[in-house]
Formats: structure tokens, sequence, C-alpha cells
């Protein structure tokens, strides 16, 4: 049985992150996603001004209209862009309403702290925005049957 999970609304300054996109069949992204993660990792050093290195983005567009917005990006967040290293994109993502609720557990287990999510938004007559920036921000994410991460879907209030 699982326990009800807080949900809260948020509002966010702009974000700007700097890491790799991920573009892949939607069900293989479970697999690259990780992939990516470590890649990053492995290559923290070559970011620079880093607001914390432990904590990391995921960003998508749920509904998006162009093929520049498609994929998943993995990503750190950077006080200001500069010197982006080769292979790494940035990404500035516009402040935002988001509700936002957190999962801790398998990562394969996401969809459901998500379709929770979902039901509590329409809940609260919240207006999911598919066609803007939705952010994943992981505490924990090295053991794929532990992660920690906060989901922030976009809304209009």
């Amino acid at each position: 049985m699982s326990e009800m999970k807080k949900m809260i609304v948020k509002e966010l300054d702009s974000l700007k992150l700097v890491g790799f996109r991920v573009l892949c069949a939607g069900d293989q992204y479970i697999v690259e996603i990780p992939k990516a993660t470590s890649r990053l990792s492995e290559r923290l050093s070559e970011i620079k001004n880093m607001v914390n290195p432990s904590e990391r983005y995921g960003a998508f567009v749920v509904e998006n209209e162009t093929e520049e917005n498609d994929g998943y990006w993995v990503c750190v967040e950077v006080k200001e862009f500069e010197d982006i290293p080769s292979e790494m994109e940035s990404l500035t993502i516009p402040p935002q309403t988001y509700a936002v609720t957190r999962h801790v557990g398998e990562n394969h287990k996401i969809m459901l702290a998500y379709e929770e999510l979902h039901k509590w938004i329409e809940e609260n007559n919240y207006s999911r925005l598919k066609d803007k920036w939705h952010l994943e921000k992981y505490f924990s994410w090295e053991d794929t049957g532990n992660i920690d991460v906060e989901l922030l879907d976009t809304i209009r209030k």
C-alpha cells in the first residue's frame, strides 16, 4: 500500500542548465537517461559556474511541437553559461509554476507518482501545460532501485 504523497504548488525563477540531451525511442529513455547521467557525472569538472554539483535536473516538454525541444535533457544548474563543454548543451527554463511531488523508490515506478500528481492537478482545477518545460530534480540517482526525485509538472493556476 503506497502512502499518500505530499503535493504542493511551487513557483520557480528561470533556471540555467547545462548537460546532455537524450534522444531515443520512447521505451528506451529508462535505459538511456541513467547512461547520460553517468556520463554527466564523469564530466562535471568541465562545467563552469555550477550551483550544486550533487543535484541533477531532467528537463523535457511533454507535447513538443518542434524537433529542437524533443528529447530529455540530463543537466546540472549553473549560475551563468560559460564555455559549454563539447557534446553538451545549454538550456534556459523560463520562470514557471509547478505542481510538485517527490518520488523515492524504484525508477520504473516513477510513472505511478506522475499519475498521482496528474490526478491531484485535475482535482485542484489546475491546467497542465504540456507544451512547456517540465522538470525532474534528482537528489539521488546512482541506484535505479532507490532514486530520490522531485517531479515538477508545469501548470497554470
